[in-house]
C-alpha cells in the first residue's frame, strides 16, 4: 500500500518564488501526496498564488504567525501522512524526489528520517554549486555536519517522538530538529539530487547570515546541559565543539565580517585542526579581506576549482519548474 505523503509549505511574502515551489510539489507524480500551505499573513500576491492551485491543496491558510517554526508547526498538527517533511516557498522539489524518498523509508522500517543530495541556485532559477553529503548520523550532526533541509523526509511516528520544531530558533530550527530526531531513530543518506535550494538577497541564509552563527553556539550549549546529549558530547568534544566554531566562523565571513570570522576559525582550528583546514580557501579569503582587499578576495575565492551541478541524468529535469 503506498503511504501517504504530506508536505507543508511555510511562506511569507513570497510570490517571486511561490508558483514555482508549488509546481514542483504537484508535478511529482506521487499519486497519495497531502500537500498544505501555511501562509503568514502575506502582504503581497503570495493568497492569490495559493488560490490559483487551491484545487490541487489539501488545506492552507493565511494568517499572522510568530515566524516560520510556528507555520511549520501548524502543517505539522493538520498533517495525517505516514512521511512528512517541509518545502520553504523558495526552494524546489527535483523530479522524482517524493519517490526516492519514500522508497528508502519503505525499505527499511528503522530509519526516521532520510535526506538527499541538492544543489543551489539563485532567484532566476540558474545553477550555482552542488550540494553534496556523505553517510551521516548522528555523530557527524553533532559536529554541526549540515544536511540541506528542503532534501529531507521524516517518518511521522518518530517525529511525533522527538517533537516538533522549538519556537526559540529562528534559523537552526531545522538541525536541532534532526538532532533530535537521530537521538531516536537511524537516519539515512540518499545518494541522489532531490531538491534545489534558493540563494537570494532576501532569504534568511544570506540576509542574515551571522544569525545562523549564533544560533550554532546556542545550539551547542543546549546540547551540554541537555541529559540526553550531553554524555554523547563530552565523549567527542573537541570535534562537536570544532564544528560549531567552524560554522559560526562560515556565516560571519557570509555576513561580511571576516574579523569576527578569523576569531572563530582559530577556535574552530584549536579543537579540530583536520576538519578546519578543509576549509582553508575560505580562511584565506578571510584573511586578505582583514587587509581591506575585498577585491583580491573575490578573485581568489573565485580561483578556487569548482563545477556547475550536472542535472542533465535527472529524468524528466527538462523544464522543470523554476529552472
Amino acid at each position: 500500500m503506498t503511504p501517504l505523503v504530506s508536505i507543508i509549505t511555510p511562506s511569507y511574502n513570497q510570490a517571486n518564488f511561490l508558483k514555482f515551489t508549488i509546481q514542483s510539489v504537484i508535478q511529482q507524480g506521487y499519486p497519495e501526496l497531502e500537500y498544505l500551505i501555511v501562509d503568514g499573513g502575506s502582504k503581497d500576491n503570495s493568497v492569490q498564488i495559493i488560490k490559483n492551485y487551491s484545487n490541487r491543496l489539501s488545506w492552507w491558510v493565511s494568517e499572522s504567525d510568530s515566524g516560520q517554526a510556528e507555520a511549520i508547526n501548524k502543517g505539522f498538527r493538520r498533517a495525517t501522512g505516514e512521511i512528512i517533511a517541509w518545502l520553504n516557498s523558495d526552494d524546489l522539489y527535483l523530479p522524482g524526489a517524493i519517490h526516492q524518498a519514500v522508497t528508502a523509508l519503505e525499505n527499511d522500517s528503522q530509519l526516521g528520517l532520510v535526506f538527499g543530495n541538492a544543489v543551489s541556485i539563485d532567484a532566476k532559477g540558474g545553477l550555482l554549486n552542488p550540494l553534496s553529503f556523505g553517510d551521516w548520523g548522528l555523530n557527524e550532526l553533532l559536529r554541526f555536519r549540515i544536511i540541506c533541509q528542503p532534501a529531507v523526509f521524516m517518518r511521522r511516528s518518530v517525529l511525533e517522538e522527538a517533537g516538533y520544531l522549538d519556537l526559540n530558533y529562528h534559523y537552526m530550527l531545522d538541525h536541532h530538529l534532526w538532532l533530535r530526531i537521530a537521538r531516536l531513530a537511524p537516519i539515512k543518506h540518499i545518494h541522489c539530487l532531490m531538491a534545489a535550494a534558493r540563494q537570494h538577497p532576501s532569504a534568511k541564509n544570506v540576509s542574515q547570515a551571522p544569525g545562523f552563527g549564533k544560533e550554532a553556539l546556542l545550539l551547542l550549549d543546549w546540547m551540554k546541559n541537555n541529559p540526553e546529549f550531553a554524555p554523547l558530547i563530552t565523549r567527542d568534544q573537541r570535534r562537536v565543539e570544532g564544528g560549531a566554531y567552524r560554522l559560526n566562523a562560515r556565516y560571519l565571513l557570509d555576513g561580511n565580517q571576516p574579523g569576527p570570522a578569523l576569531h572563530s576559525y582559530w577556535k574552530a582550528f584549536y579543537r579540530y585542526p583536520g576538519y578546519t583546514l578543509r576549509h582553508g580557501h575560505r580562511i584565506l579569503y578571510a584573511m586578505i579581506s582583514m587587509l581591506g582587499l575585498k577585491k583580491l578576495a573575490d578573485f581568489t575565492l573565485r580561483l578556487r576549482p569548482g563545477r556547475k551541478p550536472d542535472l542533465t541524468s535527472l529524468p524528466g529535469i527538462e523544464g522543470w519548474p523554476g529552472l
